[in-house]
């Protein structure tokens, strides 16, 4: 379905969006709600208030790029940010495409990985 490296960040909306705005719509939304550059690469997800359909957002090499999903039944689950003031919440690709294929992220267990210490 999706192939992202692993180095793209993933950033998902705390708040539910508009889904009728384009790319435009989406774009201004990246840039003074979530406080980022819509041309950065990076994959946004914003999902609606019912919960039920999700938009992501991202700059190919030359132009955005919008991904539509709908579900006939049940809702996506976003987890909660970190921080009460966050307006966005960072996954890992993997999680994206759980989150997509109707998986609860607070639910899921990770066993402890080896993270290299920044410089």
């Amino acid at each position: 379905m999706l192939s992202l490296p692993p180095t793209v960040r993933i950033l998902l909306a705390r708040e539910p969006a508009d889904l009728r705005k384009g790319f435009d719509g989406l774009s201004h939304l990246v840039q003074s709600v979530l406080r980022e550059d819509p041309l950065s690469g990076h994959v946004f997800v914003f999902r609606n208030r019912r919960g039920d359909r999700v938009k992501l957002l991202l700059w190919d090499t030359d132009g955005f790029l919008i991904v539509y999903k709908r579900l006939e039944r049940g809702t996506f689950r976003f987890p909660a940010p970190g921080e009460p003031e966050a307006t966005s919440v960072s996954i890992k690709a993997t999680d994206l495409i759980m989150l997509l294929d109707g998986v609860d992220l607070q639910s899921v267990k990770r066993r402890p990985r080896y993270v290299r210490e920044s410089a």
